[in-house]
């Protein structure tokens, strides 16, 4: 049988919670980030959680994470 191999691209993104879901950097904070005002900068700072609906295909893409 092949090796497991995890998805790179996945990893470098998602990391793993306690309860099994995934959590993530929030988008839009990479470039023109001058125009946005310090709110929206500062609610966009934290990790988000991944939607129950993706998890399987994480789950999939990174089967040791």
């Amino acid at each position: 049988m092949p090796k497991l191999k995890s998805n790179k691209g996945a990893h470098k993104r998602f990391k793993r919670t306690g309860k099994g879901g995934f959590k993530h950097r929030a988008a839009n904070r990479a470039h023109i980030n001058t125009k946005m005002t310090t709110k929206r900068k500062r609610h966009l700072r934290g990790m988000d959680q991944v939607a129950k609906a993706d998890v399987p295909s994480l789950n999939q893409q990174l089967p040791f994470a």
